[in-house]
């Protein structure tokens, strides 16, 4: 699956990403999500020389969903004051292996990573380095085995929902590095950025974008 444009203008490209797609390089040398909107931007517009486009955030590699490009410097800058005093807000969808033990709630955690295992450990109260991750969730339906989340993110932890899930019971789907047994046949997991919304950085309106959920069977029936 490749990539869909979901919103554009001269400021801004928001794509949708499948999951196994990077948003930026790693070692692995693989196609990132931000070559391909470079190399897109480039033949729409026939641009001669690099294209400038840069990530204002990241979603990890087995989630799919919606993430946010700075076209021009200025307008990277101001989303990064954005996303630093929290006005652009994220809602995911979640595919658990069990219910939350409540309906709705807000998840308080401190996460510290490992670098070396590419985890973060959960504890409830501060520890060291450990960085405070909150996250409200609401449980919006049951599908099968499997329990729909709408998840918003207030803090922005690495790995922060799957982590945060797994610590209270629900590992995600197919999420084997946080407590689900069976991994799914893409490699992806159940989380999806579903949709952000925002003050444009430069036109000072309000911007509403939606991610569709990928074509896949344990996604279907989550389509709202």
């Amino acid at each position: 699956m490749e990539p869909t444009v979901i919103f554009e203008d001269n400021h801004l490209l928001v794509l949708n990403k499948p999951a196994g797609w990077l948003v930026q390089a790693d070692r692995t040398g693989d196609l990132t999500l931000t070559d391909w909107g470079k190399t897109y931007l480039k033949e729409k517009y026939a641009k001669p020389g690099a294209v400038y486009l840069h990530p204002a955030h990241r979603i990890d590699r087995p989630v799919s969903g919606a993430v946010l490009f700075g076209r021009t410097d200025k307008a990277l800058g101001r989303l990064t004051v954005l996303f630093r005093d929290k006005k652009i807000e994220k809602t995911y969808l979640a595919l658990t292996l069990a219910a939350p033990p409540a309906p709705s709630g807000e998840l308080r955690h401190y996460l510290q990573k490992d670098e070396k295992r590419n985890t973060v450990e959960v504890f409830s109260k501060p520890r060291g380095d450990a960085k405070e991750s909150i996250t409200r969730y609401e449980t919006l339906d049951k599908i099968g085995n499997l329990y729909l989340l709408k998840v918003e993110p207030l803090t922005g932890r690495p790995h922060q929902i799957r982590a945060q899930l797994s610590a209270i019971g629900c590992p995600i789907l197919g999420d084997l590095k946080y407590g689900a047994t069976e991994a799914l046949p893409d490699a992806s997991i159940g989380l999806h950025c579903r949709s952000m919304q925002f003050i444009h950085p430069v036109r000072l309106e309000k911007v509403v974008v939606e991610a569709d959920l990928p074509k896949r069977e344990w996604w279907r029936e989550a389509d709202i």
